[in-house]
């Protein structure tokens, strides 16, 4: 099983030696009503791990992510196993606006916060 997520901002941002990609849905007022967090953790004391955080949830993503493959305006992660928290899916695609600042984000980010586990896909 897959669950499905549509995003209308991505944002790239390193804060604390952690790079970071988000994902939002936003309101016509700009406020958040859906978000994905997807960080790298760089610090000595943390190791290099991946963390996903959705809706102030947070999951180990190192854990959990097989592999990833982007294609286009859709990233799609490939999980070990069901994920119960994400309702058993054993994949998420995430598919996002195709914008000019969307698609910066996602070229600025993608390899420093999921290099490794990209396979497939035209990345």
């Amino acid at each position: 099983m897959r669950v499905s997520r549509f995003y209308d901002t991505v944002a790239f941002d390193v804060r604390d030696a952690a790079p970071m990609l988000f994902f939002a849905s936003t309101s016509s007022a700009g406020d958040i009503d859906d978000y994905l967090l997807i960080m790298r953790t760089e610090k000595d004391d943390l190791g290099n791990e991946i963390v996903l955080e959705i809706n102030e949830q947070q999951l180990p993503g190192s854990e959990m992510i097989s592999e990833v493959r982007m294609s286009g305006n859709m990233l799609t992660l490939i999980f070990h196993e069901k994920v119960r928290a994400l309702e058993g899916a054993s994949q998420m695609v995430l598919t996002f606006e195709d914008s000019p600042e969307n698609r910066t984000s996602i070229e600025a980010g993608i390899f420093r916060v999921l290099g490794e586990k990209l396979c497939g896909g035209r990345a």
